[in-house]
C-alpha cells in the first residue's frame, strides 16, 4: 500500500528595516516591525487560516484518513504570537485531531549546522521544547533548514535522538535510484532517510498556475493519477513544500484550494493508497539502501546545494562576519543581544544577497524586500556592525 506524505514548511523571516551607516551606534531597533506585521497578517488571511481550516475540514470528512506533517520555524511562531495569535490557535486545533505531526528543525531557521555543532544543537533543543509546549508533541523527525543535508547533519540529528531525517531527492543524491523509497544515512544505525519527490512537489509549488506548462490546468484527478503510477515502483511519495504555496504563492483564484479540496478523494479512489505522516511512513516501510552524501545538498535553486546562501563573495563575507560573533555572544550572554543574534542568523538574510544566473534569480527577487542583492548585503552588514558595537561594549562593562 503506497503512502502519500504531505510535509509543509511554515516560515516567515523578521525583515530588517532600512539601516544606514549613520544609524550605527545610535539605533538598535533592527526589524521593520510594520512590514513584518503587514506580511504576517496578509499571509495569515490568504494562506494560513484558510488552508488550516480546509485541512481540518478534510481530516473530519475523511475520518482521519488524511494525515499531514508540519515544520514550523521558531521565527514564524514568534510572529504568530505577536501579530496573528489566531493562526497559532488554528495549528493547535489541527494538532488535537491526532492526524497532524510536527517536526523539529533549527529554531532560528539558520545555517548553524555549517559552523557550530553546539549552536546547532542549542537551536534544535529550543525548537523541541516549543513543540512540546505548544502542541504536546515530542518530534522524532528532523528537517533541517531548507532541507540542508549531509552525512554530518544526519549524524548530529541522530546523536540528538531523532530516528528520521528529511532531504531533497535530487539526482545528485540518488543517482539512478527513486525518491519513492525509504533510505538510511551511512553510519547512522536505526535512522531512516525520507527524500522529497521534487518533481511532483514542484508541480504544485511552481508549475500549478503556469499557463505555458503542458499540464496546465492541473486537476486533482490528473495529479492523483501521477501518484498512482508509482504503485509497484515505490512505497511512498514525499510531497514536501512551502505552506505559503497555498493562497500566497499560488493565489486562491488559481484554483489551488479547490485542487487540495478534491485531492484526497482522488488519491483514495485507489484503495491501495493512503496518507501518512512522515514518521508513520518511516515506520511502515523498510530501508531499501544506504545513501552516502558527504557534501551538503538542499532544496534551493537548480543547483540544490548551498549556493543559494553562500554562492557569492557578499554572502560568504556576511556569513563569516556573523558567526565570528558567536564566541562573544556566548561570553556576554545578554538576553537582548541573544535575541538579536537569533534573528540575524535566519538564512533568509543571506538568501536575499544571492545572485544566481539562472531563472532562480527571479525567485530570489520575489522573496527579497530589497532592490538588489548589494542593498541586502549593505543593510545586513550595517546592522551587524551595530550589533558588534553593542556586543563589545557589553563585554567591556
Amino acid at each position: 500500500m503506497p503512502s502519500v506524505c504531505f510535509c509543509f514548511e511554515v516560515h516567515q523571516p523578521y525583515r530588517l528595516r532600512p539601516y544606514s551607516f549613520f544609524d550605527m551606534g545610535a539605533k538598535n531597533d533592527y526589524e521593520d516591525a510594520q512590514h513584518n506585521r503587514d506580511v504576517m497578517q496578509k499571509v495569515a488571511e490568504k494562506c494560513y487560516l484558510p488552508m488550516n481550516s480546509l485541512l481540518l475540514e478534510l481530516i473530519e470528512r475523511h475520518q482521519g484518513r488524511l494525515r499531514v506533517s508540519f515544520s514550523l520555524t521558531g521565527i514564524v511562531i514568534d510572529q504568530f504570537m505577536e501579530y496573528a495569535p489566531e493562526v497559532l490557535d488554528s495549528f493547535r486545533a489541527l494538532a488535537r485531531t491526532g492526524c497532524v505531526e510536527f517536526l523539529d528543525e533549527t529554531d532560528n531557521h539558520s545555517l548553524a549546522c555549517l559552523f557550530s555543532e553546539d549552536e546547532f544543537r542549542g537551536e534544535v533543543m529550543r525548537h523541541r521544547e516549543r513543540m512540546r509546549e505548544l502542541f504536546g508533541q515530542s518530534p522524532r523527525v528532523f528537517r533541517n533548514t531548507e532541507l540542508i543535508y549531509s552525512n554530518d547533519v544526519a549524524r548530529m540529528a541522530r546523536d540528538m535522538g531523532y530516528d528520521v531525517i528529511l532531504a531533497e531527492g535530487s539526482e545528485s543524491v540518488l543517482g539512478w535510484r527513486s525518491p519513492h523509497f525509504v533510505y538510511a544515512p551511512v553510519r547512522c544505525p536505526g535512522m531512516k532517510l525520507m527524500l522529497r519527490s521534487y518533481s511532483l512537489s514542484d508541480d504544485i509549488t511552481f508549475r500549478f498556475s503556469n499557463r505555458d506548462w503542458p499540464a496546465y490546468p492541473l486537476m486533482a484527478d490528473t495529479f492523483a493519477g501521477w501518484l498512482h503510477r508509482i504503485k509497484g515502483n515505490g512505497d511512498v511519495v514525499n510531497l514536501f513544500m512551502d505552506y505559503e504555496t497555498f493562497g500566497e504563492h499560488q493565489w486562491a483564484d488559481t484554483g489551488i484550494f479547490d485542487f487540495m479540496r478534491a485531492l484526497p478523494d482522488c488519491v483514495l479512489s485507489d484503495p491501495e493508497f493512503d496518507f501518512a505522516t512522515v514518521s508513520e511512513a518511516a515506520d511502515r516501510y523498510p530501508v531499501r539502501a544506504e545513501l552516502d552524501i558527504p557534501g551538503h545538498v538542499s532544496w534551493a535553486d537548480a543547483e540544490r546545494d548551498l549556493s543559494a546562501w553562500l554562492g557569492n563573495d557578499m554572502q560568504k563575507d556576511a556569513f563569516r562576519a556573523l558567526y565570528e560573533c558567536l564566541g562573544l555572544v556566548k561570553y556576554v550572554n545578554d538576553p537582548e543581544l541573544n535575541e538579536a543574534w537569533r534573528k540575524l542568523q535566519t538564512s533568509d538574510h543571506l538568501y536575499y544577497m544571492g545572485t544566481p544566473q539562472s531563472s532562480d534569480g527571479n525567485v530570489h527577487k520575489y522573496f527579497s524586500p530589497y532592490r538588489s542583492p548589494l542593498d541586502a548585503y549593505t543593510n545586513f552588514m550595517n546592522v551587524l556592525a551595530d550589533f558588534r558595537i553593542r556586543l563589545f561594549a557589553k563585554a567591556n562593562q
